[in-house]
């Protein structure tokens, strides 16, 4: 059967899902269980003939993110925590960085994506050529590189660092200067943290989060001053300087944990806010609607015909996948 042709919603697939459905009931619809159980059915089935588990990211749809995943997460610890998966497939459903990340972490498992064109607009707006020339431009200034890098990127770095933990490894290295590829406003986050070092930037975005604005995040406010607002470093100064709270997708996700606000929005993207609302019932979760597009490209019909076909593998060069593994296993040395 294609890809493009709907699978029938029988009285079998109805008995498979009925107990995946209840717990996925409350953020999706009745009426559109029917369209998403025949996929859902075939894909757990698929997963237990290949022996393979589903990685999402927090900014997967729902009917994906809840019904077929076996880890959820952000992009480093899916990488992880599928390392200690007993599988021998991996089917990465975010964007072709993080599978990347997967492979070089799970180098002797099979690491598929659903969809090839799933890229990255911040990844994709640095080379390995351009960290080399940086490099002859500040001859020994370390190269501090956000995981949301190609491999070769990340070969051609002294360190990686993710969202939560940029500021401790740029504090740990114990240098004057460093260079932080490649998001620009990450790099000045992390320099309002670390005055006494001077940080270097890229000029790179996330499309999603460059396009907040501080008065958009001051709409929300309006008519309700208590309203916690809850900001990703990726969003430009002016927007973390409306926020109560700056922090990664995890980070976020452990102070709603911690703090309990009534109502909250998180500026990030989209299909976050839903997903996360899920395990907060009794918070009210104001929901920006900026979408990732690569990370849309991820649908149900597409993750089943990548298990069918086992399709479309990614891989790294050995030789710069050696290297790449260094930079992220540095950041983990300098953590401890």
């Amino acid at each position: 059967m294609s890809i493009s042709e709907p699978l029938p919603y029988t009285d079998e697939v109805e008995r498979e899902t009925r107990a995946i459905y209840r717990r996925a009931s409350h953020i999706l619809p009745a009426a559109e269980w029917p369209l998403y159980a025949p996929y859902v059915a075939a894909i757990n089935r698929l997963k237990r003939e290949r022996n393979a588990v589903i990685l999402a990211h927090n900014y997967q749809v729902p009917e994906i993110f809840h019904t077929v995943a076996d880890i959820v997460g952000d992009s480093l610890a899916l990488a992880y925590e599928a390392a200690k998966a007993q599988a021998d497939v991996i089917v990465l459903c975010g964007v072709h960085f993080m599978a990347e990340t997967a492979k070089l972490v799970n180098p002797s498992k099979t690491v598929l994506v659903p969809d090839l064109r799933a890229g990255c607009s911040l990844a994709e707006s640095i080379t390995g050529a351009d960290v080399r020339l940086l490099r002859e431009k500040y001859p020994g200034v370390p190269v501090v590189t956000y995981v949301n890098t190609s491999a070769e990127v990340k070969a051609e770095s002294d360190v990686c660092v993710t969202s939560g933990n940029a500021v401790k490894i740029v504090r740990a290295l114990g240098e004057k200067r460093v260079l932080f590829i490649p998001d620009e406003y990450l790099a000045k986050y992390v320099q309002t943290q670390v005055p006494e070092i001077e940080i270097l930037a890229w000029k790179g975005h996330c499309e999603v989060h460059e396009r907040f604005t501080a008065s958009e995040i001051r709409s929300y406010r309006d008519g309700d001053p208590t309203l916690v607002v809850l900001a990703h470093p990726e969003c430009p100064p002016d927007v973390l300087a409306e926020a109560d709270y700056v922090g990664s997708t995890q980070q976020m996700i452990d102070y709603l944990g911690a703090k309990q606000p009534p109502r909250v929005v998180m500026i990030t993207e989209c299909s976050m806010a839903g997903n996360v609302s899920v395990g907060f019932p009794e918070i009210d979760f104001v929901k920006p609607c900026n979408l990732c597009p690569h990370m849309k490209r991820n649908t149900l019909p597409k993750i089943l015909h990548s298990l069918q076909t086992m399709q479309y593998e990614v891989t790294v060069d050995e030789r710069v996948a050696e290297r790449a593994r260094a930079s992220v296993e540095r950041m983990f040395a300098l953590m401890k």
